[in-house]
């Protein structure tokens, strides 16, 4: 799988601005289009996405090569996107109480009298200096990713695509869970407490304090467009850096990035308990989300190198 996603990259240069590609890409976005509006409704970044994915396509064949390997990410962004027209409480039992019970009864803090969460302690314990840490941390959480995803590309194509596939299975596999366990993030209960409200909006949580102590609304906009609020088991926020920490580390890349991204990554999972967003179980189902997708494609790598 991962050699035919390379060699899907190799563009006949005779056929560059052929009438075929030409057509394939507008039936492509205007089925995009089509099929987006019904689901989830026409948006405008809808737009921006086709217009850089076809400026890319066709403004010279280095470019198609990038835009066409880095369709995973693509792939990724709408499947995420069209979650909306799926939402997951429809088809299970949303757990909201039980995983309340679950990480207070395993990862509980004594406050004198009570048992209470992590969640709760860093309630208690606010501080600016944590509050802007976490923000800057949480902005990583798909840049990190995708700048380590560009360097591969131009440096080591082999681990770009084994990088992009682990990516994307590792999304496939927390999607999967999301509708077998939807869960409720920290902020939920303690907002609306245990009982279940469909098609509740997305909360910025501890975030909030980052976008007020700057005067912005980076994070009110960014979880407005929340494809689901019970799909917080697991955090794959907490997957994604330790995904690009494997492959920055595997391929012995610039070791300026690969020390970024290895600060990142304890600092995002502290951040997603912090603000509230995870659990430590969820952060430990991401990891574990992670650690599984990579073993899967060394293992899909290893035997299709013993053949």
């Amino acid at each position: 799988m991962i050699d035919n996603l390379e060699s899907a990259v190799s563009i006949p240069k005779t056929d560059f601005y052929g009438l075929k590609p030409i057509i394939t890409m507008l039936l492509i976005s205007v089925a995009y289009l089509v099929l987006s509006a019904y689901l989830v409704g026409f948006r405008s970044d809808q737009v921006v996405l086709l217009v850089i994915t076809n400026s890319f396509y066709f403004f010279s064949e280095a470019t198609r090569k990038f835009i066409t390997a880095f369709s995973i990410f693509i792939v990724y962004w709408i499947l995420f996107d069209y979650m909306k027209a799926f939402p997951n409480y429809s088809y299970n039992t949303v757990h909201i109480k039980s995983l309340y019970d679950l990480e207070k009864s395993i990862f509980g803090i004594n406050a004198g009298t009570s048992i209470i969460t992590p969640n709760e302690y860093w309630i208690l314990h606010q501080h600016s200096f944590l509050d802007v840490m976490s923000g800057v941390f949480y902005l990583t959480w798909i840049p990190l990713p995708l700048s380590l995803a560009g360097y591969l590309f131009y440096k080591n194509r082999t681990q770009f695509f084994n990088f992009a596939f682990t990516f994307l299975l590792v999304n496939m596999i927390g999607f999967v869970i999301y509708y077998l366990y939807p869960a409720a993030p920290p902020w939920y209960s303690q907002q609306y407490g245990f009982e279940f409200i469909a098609n509740t909006r997305g909360n910025t949580a501890g975030l909030s304090r980052f976008d007020a102590f700057f005067n912005v609304g980076i994070f009110k906009s960014i979880y407005e467009k929340s494809s689901n609020v019970f799909a917080a088991m697991p955090s794959l926020h907490s997957s994604y850096p330790l995904i690009a920490l494997y492959y920055a580390v595997k391929s012995k890349i610039n070791a300026g990035l690969a020390t970024v991204i290895g600060i990142t990554m304890p600092g995002i999972w502290f951040a997603a308990v912090y603000t509230s967003h995870h659990y430590v179980l969820d952060v430990i189902a991401g990891v574990a989300c992670a650690t599984t997708g990579i073993i899967i494609v060394n293992l899909i790598a290893a035997k299709r190198l013993s053949k």
